[in-house]
């Protein structure tokens, strides 16, 4: 990808790069050696992607409040740094996400029915067919980097062309885990690239309070790994990174980190999360105004590629598919004490057969 030079970028301080844009606030092309390779209709169909997104999270958070699906993380406002990633990846490639980057998920390969069923804790939630590669959304932060690694050097070793990718926050980047992975995919070139998505907030704890570093990206030099800050607002500047991060994983030169800066527009998760309590009306509205639906919307509409009938129509779309989804999420089998004993363990003990041919006894009554 012309204008990123990755193996100069893995010992410049913080004070000599720039946050990566591509589009202003207003939807105009402020880079045009980073704009990236798509067609109209490849950029359409990213934004629509980003709709999808923004529909989902607007229809989760009400299917949760019914009652009708368990956890549930917000993605408001993240729709540029988590499909602008994912729309720059090949469907061999393995994806790692946390608990907030199911429409990565999904959109790798998962029906949007197993997404649900994980958010009820359904075991058939995390069945995944063999040809699917990824992970369960890990809870634990920062796990999914050390998971990362280890994928990512067995790619390498099978002589796989793919890489692993993975997200977390940057509460995450505080946590042993990051640094354990990104050293071992850096000492081992293993072709993994390790994204930060930077929403400000680890819950409550700010960005300030968590780490004295100017910024997170610079964290890879500690490893020796190339890393670049994004505007991870902007959709099409999250494409190209990535792009780039993953043909120069791709081709031998091991891992990236990127940290993108990004906002959540609602609480950490529905659980009893409250923002307000630690984030101010003004900061929220001025990242409202830098919105990434609106950005690339601006974008198209000036170029004569979207519109309000246009949207309306796919939102239509995308609220069918979700209520077919949910559909067949809730005619999934309800779980039994007893499946649950058996999934304990591979060869079950003794003591838990006995549990399990109790509970079985209970289950048939």
């Amino acid at each position: 990808m012309a204008g990123i030079d990755f193996d100069k970028l893995k010992n410049i301080v913080d004070d000599k790069f720039e946050t990566v844009r591509v589009l202003d606030n207003d939807g105009n092309v402020v880079n045009k050696d980073l704009f990236p390779d798509l067609s109209d209709e490849q950029i359409v169909e990213l934004f629509k992607k980003m709709v999808w997104s923004r529909v989902l999270n607007e229809r989760s958070t009400k299917l949760n409040r019914q009652g009708r699906l368990g956890f549930f993380a917000p993605t408001a406002g993240e729709e540029a740094s988590q499909i602008g990633s994912e729309f720059a990846m090949e469907k061999e490639d393995y994806i790692l996400p946390a608990y907030r980057d199911v429409p990565q998920l999904v959109l790798h390969g998962l029906p949007l029915y197993k997404a649900f069923l994980w958010s009820r804790g359904h075991v058939d939630g995390n069945k995944y067919p063999e040809n699917f590669n990824a992970l369960p959304p890990q809870i634990i932060i920062g796990a999914q980097y050390v998971q990362a690694a280890g994928i990512a050097l067995g790619l390498k070793k099978k002589g796989s062309k793919n890489v692993a990718y993975t997200y977390t926050g940057d509460g995450g980047t505080s946590q042993g885990d990051f640094y354990e992975g990104i050293n071992f995919a850096g000492a081992f070139k293993a072709p993994a690239i390790f994204v930060v998505q930077n929403n400000g907030y680890a819950i409550s704890v700010p960005r300030a309070k968590q780490t004295a570093a100017k910024t997170l990206a610079q964290k890879g030099v500690a490893a020796g790994i190339p890393f670049v800050q994004v505007d991870g607002m902007d959709a099409l500047a999250m494409y190209s990174v990535m792009k780039a991060a993953r043909e120069y994983a791709a081709a031998g030169n091991g891992p990236v980190l990127i940290e993108t800066l990004t906002y959540r527009f609602g609480p950490h998760t529905l659980s009893g999360d409250d923002p307000k309590r630690y984030r101010t009306a003004e900061e929220e509205q001025e990242w409202k105004e830098k919105d990434p639906l609106i950005r690339m919307r601006t974008y198209l509409d000036k170029k004569g590629l979207w519109s309000e009938e246009k949207e309306k129509a796919w939102t239509e779309e995308v609220n069918k598919e979700i209520d077919e989804a949910m559909v067949l999420t809730e005619k999934a089998p309800k779980q039994k004490v007893s499946e649950y004993l058996k999934n304990v363990f591979v060869d079950t003990p003794a003591t838990i057969q006995e549990q399990i041919d109790k509970y079985t006894k209970k289950e048939a009554e």
